[in-house]
C-alpha cells in the first residue's frame, strides 16, 4: 500500500480526492463565514461597546438579551421556510446566497455609529446598536440555519457526516484565523494598549475589510453545493395547530431531549465565560497587553484538538470527543480560579491552552450529533424534518443565552462594575468576586452537568447504522425486517412504543423491492 493511499485509509477517504473532498469543500466552504464572522465579533465586540463606545454593561447586556430573543423566533421561522422551500436549488442553499448581502452591510455596521455615539446620548447609542444587532442576526441566521439543515440531505453516512464537520472545523479556523490576525495587528500586534474613544476609526476599518472578506464565501457555496432540487414537494397548510404539532412531535424524540439538554447546559457554561473573559483580562488579571497573543494560543489549542476529535469519533462514537476532552476544559477554568493581577502571564497561556483545547470536545460532539437527531425523528414521523430540528435546539438555546447575557450585563452593573474604571485597583472587592464567579465557577459547574449528560446519550454509531438501514427498507417495502432485541434498543433511542412509530406502522408496498420483509 502506497503513503497516499495510507493516508487515505487513515482519515477514511474512499475513491479519489477529488470525487470525494470536493463535495465537502463546496458545502463547508461557507464556514469561512458562518464559523469565522462571530469570532472577531465575540473577542473584541463587547469591550468596543464597553470602552470604545462608553456604554455600561447593562446597556450592552439589554441589547444583546432583546436581540437574542428575536433572533430566536427568527430561527425558528427560518427553520419553517426552509423545510417548506420549493425551488431547483433545493430547499436551503438560496437562502446562503440570500442573506449574504444584508449581511455585509451590518457587519460594518457593528463597528462603528456614525457619528450617533457623538452626539452623547445614550438612548440613541442603545436604539443603533439594537437596530445593528438585528439586521445582522437577521442575515446570519438566513444563511446559517439552512445551512447546517442542508448536512443531512447532502449527506446520508454516519462517519462521512463526522469528515463533513472536520472539514467544517477547518473551515471556520480559515475564517477565525485570518480574520484575528487582520484584526489583532489593526488593534496593536503583542502589546495592546487598552481600548478608548481614540481607537474607533480603527475598529471602523477592520470592520469594512472583514465585511469584504466574509461575503464570498456563502455565495460560492451556493453556487458549487451539490444541493438537489425540491420542486416537487408536497406541503401541508400550516396553521397554529400544525405549527404546535411540528415542536411536539421534536420533543417526543428521547434522542433529542438528550441532545437538547447537552446544547442547553454548554450554553450555559459557554455564555458565562464568553460574556465575562474580556473584563476578566481587563480589572482582574491586568493583562490586556497579551489579549492577542493568548487568543492566538487559545486559537491554536482549539485547531489541535480537532485531529484528536477527529480519530475518536471515527474509531469509537460522537460521545467520546466530549467525554475525555470536557475535563481537560475543567482544568483550564479552575486555573483561572487562582489568577490575579500578580499572577504570571504563564498561567493565563496555561489556562487558555487546557480550556480550548478542551471545550472543542462537547462542542464537536454536539455538533456532531445533530444531524442523527434527524434520523431518529424520521423514525418516529416519517418525514425529514432538518430544519425542524435544527431550530428548536436553537431557538431555547438562543433564549436561554440571551437572557444569560442580559443578566450577567445587568449582575456586573449591579455589583459596581465601572467601564472607565479598567485596572483592578480600581474595582472593589465586590465586583471583583462577581468577575470571577462569573468567569470560572459557573462554568466549572454547567461544564461538569454537560460532561455527565454526553455521558448518559443513548445513540452510539452501531444504533445509527441500525437506524438508517431500517428507514431504508421501510420506504422501499413498507415493511422492516428486525430482531426483538433491535426493537427494544430502537425503542430506547426514541422514546417510543415500536407500534406507536412511522417505522413500526405497516404501510402498503410501494417500491418495486421484495414484499417480503417482515414488521415484527
Amino acid at each position: 500500500m502506497g503513503a497516499v493511499e495510507k493516508l487515505k485509509n487513515a482519515a477514511g477517504i474512499e475513491g479519489n480526492f477529488g470525487t470525494y473532498i470536493k463535495p465537502m469543500a463546496s458545502y463547508t466552504c461557507a464556514n469561512i463565514t458562518l464559523g469565522g464572522a462571530g469570532y472577531p465579533i465575540n473577542l473584541y465586540h463587547q469591550q468596543f461597546l464597553s470602552f470604545v463606545e462608553q456604554m455600561p454593561t447593562n446597556v450592552t447586556g439589554r441589547i444583546s438579551m432583546i436581540n437574542g430573543l428575536i433572533d430566536a423566533v427568527s430561527d425558528v421561522v427560518m427553520g419553517l421556510v426552509t423545510d417548506r422551500t420549493r425551488s431547483k436549488y433545493g430547499k436551503h442553499r438560496i437562502y446562503v446566497l440570500i442573506g449574504a448581502i444584508p449581511f455585509f452591510f451590518a457587519y460594518i455596521m457593528k463597528w462603528c455609529s456614525f457619528g450617533i455615539s457623538g452626539m452623547n446620548n445614550m438612548t440613541y447609542n442603545f436604539i443603533y446598536y439594537l437596530v445593528t444587532a438585528f439586521i445582522y442576526s437577521t442575515s446570519y441566521t438566513m444563511m446559517s440555519v439552512p445551512h447546517v439543515a442542508m448536512l443531512p440531505t447532502i449527506e446520508p453516512d454516519y462517519f462521512r457526516r463526522t469528515q463533513y464537520k472536520m472539514v467544517e472545523y477547518m473551515f471556520n479556523s480559515v475564517g477565525q484565523i485570518t480574520s484575528f490576525l487582520f484584526m489583532g495587528i489593526m488593534l496593536g500586534g503583542l502589546n495592546m494598549d487598552n481600548p478608548s474613544p481614540e481607537h474607533k476609526n480603527t475598529y471602523l476599518l477592520c470592520g469594512i475589510v472583514l465585511a469584504f472578506w466574509f461575503v464570498w464565501s456563502p455565495i460560492l457555496s451556493f453556487f458549487t453545493c451539490p444541493e438537489p432540487s425540491s420542486v416537487t414537494l408536497k406541503n401541508k397548510p400550516i396553521d397554529w395547530k400544525y405549527l404546535f404539532s411540528e415542536y411536539y412531535l421534536v420533543f417526543k424524540n428521547r434522542s433529542f431531549r438528550q441532545y437538547f439538554l447537552i446544547s442547553i447546559f454548554n450554553t450555559f457554561r459557554s455564555s458565562f465565560y464568553s460574556y465575562s473573559d474580556q473584563y476578566f483580562i481587563v480589572s482582574i488579571a491586568d493583562k490586556y497587553k497579551h489579549f492577542n497573543i493568548l487568543n492566538t494560543v487559545a486559537g491554536t489549542a482549539e485547531f489541535m484538538g480537532s485531529p484528536v476529535i477527529y480519530f475518536l469519533n471515527r474509531y469509537f462514537d460522537k460521545r467520546t470527543s466530549g467525554l475525555m476532552l470536557t475535563p481537560i476544559m475543567l482544568v483550564g477554568l479552575a486555573i483561572n480560579l487562582f489568577v490575579t493581577d500578580k499572577t504570571p502571564a504563564i498561567f493565563l497561556y496555561l489556562a487558555a491552552i487546557l480550556y480550548n483545547f478542551g471545550f472543542s470536545g462537547p462542542g464537536f460532539a454536539i455538533d456532531t450529533i445533530q444531524p442523527d437527531i434527524t434520523d431518529v425523528d424520521e423514525l418516529i414521523t416519517g418525514r425529514r424534518r432538518e430544519g425542524t430540528i435544527a431550530t428548536f435546539r436553537s431557538f431555547v438555546s438562543k433564549t436561554i443565552s440571551s437572557f444569560m447575557t442580559g443578566i450577567l450585563g445587568f449582575s456586573l452593573k449591579y455589583f459596581g462594575y465601572d467601564v472607565k474604571k479598567k485596572e483592578p485597583i480600581y474595582q472593589s472587592a465586590r465586583t471583583i468576586f462577581a468577575l470571577r464567579l462569573n468567569f470560572s465557577v459557573m462554568p466549572i459547574i454547567f461544564g461538569i452537568i454537560t460532561l455527565i449528560l454526553i455521558k448518559s446519550f443513548t445513540m452510539n454509531k452501531k444504533d445509527h447504522e441500525e437506524i438508517q438501514r431500517i428507514i431504508k427498507e421501510k420506504h422501499n417495502t413498507g415493511n422492516v425486517t428486525i430482531s426483538d432485541e433491535q426493537k427494544k434498543r430502537i425503542e430506547k433511542i426514541a422514546g417510543q412504543k415500536w407500534e406507536n412509530m412511522w417505522i413500526g406502522r405497516r404501510t402498503p408496498v410501494t417500491a418495486k423491492t421484495s414484499s417480503s420483509a417482515v414488521s415484527e
